[in-house]
């Protein structure tokens, strides 16, 4: 048993609010320790601190691995890493733009706000777009309107 291998069964563990993504590709998946007796041990960093599916994502690791043989000792709170949208994977992005969800903006030091103003629209990938509401259907989205196809669509805010 590898890393790699905890890795791959971790991948099929789908984020409770964006079921098409992975918790790996979501990138909150921070550290993985096999003992010496060879069980598991695994830390996840929440997307925020009072994430409400948090308590539902360490129950569906450790039934993943429990259901792949693979006993497990803690799935824990990474307290000592912070969670960014910059973790998110290149596959994760792309699967959030196919799903209708336009992935956050990679930044640097820190995010400054006004990219949440002229995001690019999933549907027709037009800038003329609009921010309605800074608040979505979680608190990590918000809402905008493409003046370009007329559609409103999620963006997923860069955190």
């Amino acid at each position: 048993m590898t890393r790699e291998d905890i890795l791959t069964i971790l991948n099929e563990v789908k984020d409770p609010e964006i079921p098409v993504l992975s918790i790996t590709d979501m990138g909150i998946v921070s550290e993985i320790k096999i003992e010496s007796d060879l069980s598991v041990s695994v830390q996840v960093t929440p997307t925020f601190l009072g994430c409400p599916a948090f308590d539902l994502i360490v129950k569906q690791i450790k039934e993943a691995l429990n259901q792949n043989g693979i006993n497990v000792k803690e799935v824990v709170m990474d307290k000592n890493r912070t969670w960014n949208s910059n973790l998110i994977s290149d596959k994760g992005r792309k699967i959030l733009q196919e799903f209708g969800l336009t992935p956050p903006t990679r930044y640097e030091k820190t995010f400054e706000g006004s990219e949440l103003e002229k995001v690019a629209c999933p549907q027709c990938g037009s800038r003329n777009t609009i921010l309605r509401s800074t608040f979505g259907s979680t608190l990590c989205r918000s809402i905008h309107y493409c003046y370009s196809c007329h559609q409103a669509f999620e963006h997923f805010k860069p955190l």
